[in-house]
């Protein structure tokens, strides 16, 4: 009995200790995955804690700058287009683009045989009319002899005298007839009023014009011209006072100076013609080039208008905005603050802000597509 009883009890201590041990286990597993989740807790802490760093862009007065630059073509101050004052075929086409030609060389010819037949034929008119004049006048002086021997009746000598007129006006019209077959005959010529060159060249030989068809263009002297639109909000600073500049792209490292001659009053497509004359000469200037036109504004006009980079700017469906970076409390860190502004033209430069921003604030202009509003950014 003693020894069974032994047993149970040796039993029961196993029992009871395997018991702890795996009472044991269960403690240190879940002590475990306490730390674990307090280390994800904490990993979350840390990252959400980790800031973003934006650049921005201190506006102040006149940061969109005094220059606005629109694009144009240069011209010859004196370019002319051609055209016949006749129809015609043309069967002489000389001239090459960009050659220069002298006064009265010759640019283009039309085919001149219907011309030639015409002057010709009015030749042919005048004769047979000044046939005619002679005749009617030979009678009317001898009807003039009649009449003064009482031979001849006064309503013969009225009629001898009508018809001696009419003669005479029809030499008149067949003389004016034959003039113009002549002009029209050197019409076919086409020539150069003075010293030019070629800009371009619009037919071809054997092509068939009619009267008035632009047949090519010429430019005359050394003078040039820019013609380009400005837009309405910037019409009423431009007038013939504005300092202006230009520069080609085929005259590298070349800044050429200007001045406006024309501003029109009146535009369409909220667009007005302004016309810039180059100052200076220079060899390399020929009609055709592009050249970008720098007016130099009145800056005490535009000292509300600002200029930003297109990235910093932000298009939601309720409005316009932009990122403003407001100063924090720990050096190099700000908060994000989203402003409406107004938006004014697109230039070459960016796009003016005309309204929303004042001077001194600090605008974002990198990083915007990865902050919100009340974020805390650090600033470069």
């Amino acid at each position: 009995m003693n020894l069974t009883i032994r047993r149970r009890l040796r039993r029961q201590s196993f029992d009871t200790s395997r018991q702890h041990r795996r009472t044991g286990r269960s403690w240190l597993a879940g002590a475990i995955v306490l730390t674990l989740l307090a280390a994800c807790n904490e990993s979350r802490d840390v990252e959400e804690e980790i800031l973003r760093p934006v650049r921005y862009l201190t506006v102040a007065d006149n940061v969109s700058g005094r220059d606005r630059t629109f694009s144009g073509t240069l011209k010859s101050t004196r370019e002319s287009r051609l055209s016949f004052k006749v129809s015609g075929t043309i069967t002489h086409l000389p001239v090459q683009i960009g050659q220069r030609l002298s006064r009265g060389d010759l640019i283009a010819e039309l085919d001149s045989d219907s011309f030639v037949l015409q002057v010709e034929q009015a030749q042919a008119s005048l004769v047979e009319a000044q046939a005619g004049e002679r005749n009617a006048k030979s009678s009317y002086d001898r009807t003039k002899g009649l009449y003064a021997n009482d031979n001849a009746s006064l309503n013969e000598l009225d009629a001898a005298r009508a018809t001696a007129e009419a003669a005479s006006a029809q030499v008149r019209a067949a003389t004016k007839a034959l003039e113009i077959a002549r002009l029209n005959l050197s019409y076919t010529r086409l020539t150069a009023s003075e010293d030019c060159s070629i800009a371009s060249i619009d037919v071809e030989v054997n092509e068939n014009v009619a009267s008035g068809q632009q047949v090519g263009a010429v430019s005359c002297g050394t003078d040039f011209e820019v013609e380009l639109d400005v837009p309405e909000s910037l019409i009423a600073f431009v007038d013939r006072t504005t300092p202006v500049s230009l520069v080609f792209s085929a005259i590298p490292n070349t800044r050429i100076a200007g001045e406006v001659t024309e501003v029109s009053t009146s535009g369409s497509a909220a667009v007005f013609p302004v016309v810039v004359r180059v100052s200076e000469e220079h060899p390399s200037l020929r009609s055709g080039l592009a050249a970008d036109v720098t007016f130099e504004l009145a800056t005490a006009r535009l000292e509300d208008t600002f200029l930003l980079p297109l990235a910093a700017v932000v298009n939601d469906p309720d409005g316009v905005y932009v990122y403003v970076a407001e100063a924090g409390e720990v050096e190099g860190e700000a908060l994000v603050r989203r402003r409406r502004v107004e938006l004014g033209e697109l230039t070459q430069n960016g796009i003016e802000i005309v309204d929303g921003l004042v001077a001194g604030d600090d605008v974002i202009i990198a990083g915007v597509s990865v902050i919100r509003p009340g974020q805390r950014v650090l600033v470069q």
